[in-house]
């Protein structure tokens, strides 16, 4: 069975023997054609090469084991990455707005517009198929550095439509502007790819809780809970590239065994991984006390001292906050 690193590593190899391709395609059309909007395809690819570079990199590097000096892994390095990617980008948009604005004022001498037509189709409909699998096997990895190339790549396949249907229109009408207004129109819209790239890796580098990851524990925590189980609160989780590290704490029956709480942890951890194969979890165990009673559903319990009367919502507000005797 391929592992996830191999999968990984293939598709990122993919993507950058796939950009080498286009750019020298792309490259090959500006020269036949001398349009400024192709120039901004093939500036793209460019960035293309250079940002899958860094991505094939930082999936060798996250994929090391723990080490004495990064002792939760290389996993981070993938938002480096990611906003590499970003910045690559924009970089990008902004050269090729500058050579628009050039043709504009200077004017430009098209050529041959069909073949670079032909060309550009081409490498387009190649980018379409190459980005969703990237943004595929990125989601099935785990990996915010393939998500982030598949949508690089996905936004290099929307430029050359952009580009395609420019030349068209230059074709049709004969209005040589067209071209260098349509290549830094395509450039504001990759800007702001580029900014999407850079603000997903600030915030994981700032361990911004990522919504759907949280909703999928609460959601999952709750459908395992035990009815020994008195409270679940300060619910905290963080990714590190393909792994999730996740902390909680748990109100038990102060008379369980360390041997039952250890036992407990590694049945809710083995339940996470079903949702979650790379999580890692710690829970900090508390021990109840008689004031609890009336929150506890566990009617096998000994030492009651009270009914249970006052049920509540294991929800993401409850988990994610205080414990449940300095709410109520």
């Amino acid at each position: 069975m391929t592992s996830s690193i191999q999968l990984k590593k293939r598709a990122a190899k993919l993507s950058l023997i796939v950009g080498f391709g286009m750019l020298a395609a792309k490259l090959g059309a500006y020269l036949i054609t001398g349009s400024a909007a192709i120039f901004s395809d093939a500036a793209e690819s460019i960035v293309h090469i250079m940002a899958t570079a860094m991505a094939l990199f930082s999936i060798y590097l996250s994929s090391k084991p723990a080490d004495e000096s990064h002792l939760y892994g290389h996993g981070n390095i993938e938002y480096f990455s990611a906003g590499i990617e970003g910045a690559l980008i924009i970089i990008a948009a902004v050269v090729i707005i500058n050579s628009g604005v050039n043709d504009i004022i200077y004017g430009s001498q098209l050529k041959q517009l069909d073949i670079g037509v032909i060309i550009i189709s081409s490498a387009g409909a190649i980018n379409l198929l190459l980005g969703n699998y990237l943004i595929k096997m990125g989601k099935k990895t785990n990996s915010l550095t393939l998500i982030a190339d598949g949508k690089h790549v996905l936004t290099d396949s929307y430029t050359s439509i952009g580009v395609i249907i420019g030349i068209l229109l230059v074709i049709i009408t004969g209005f040589q502007i067209l071209d260098p207004l349509f290549a830094i129109g395509v450039a504001i819209n990759i800007l702001f790819t580029g900014y999407k790239l850079v603000r997903e890796s600030i915030g994981g580098l700032m361990k911004e809780t990522n919504k759907e990851v949280l909703n999928k524990l609460i959601k999952k925590l709750a459908s395992i809970k035990k009815e020994y189980w008195i409270d679940l609160h300060e619910l905290r989780f963080w990714q590190s590239g393909e792994r999730i590290f996740v902390d909680l704490h748990l109100i038990f029956p102060y008379y369980f065994t360390i041997q039952q709480t250890h036992t407990e942890e590694n049945a809710i951890e083995d339940e996470l991984v079903k949702e979650f194969p790379s999580v890692q979890l710690k829970i900090h165990f508390d021990y109840c006390v008689a004031e609890l009673c009336k929150f506890c559903e566990y009617s096998k319990c000994p030492v009651r001292t009270a009914p249970f009367s006052d049920k509540f919502e294991w929800d993401i507000k409850k988990m994610t906050g205080k414990p449940i005797y300095l709410i109520k």
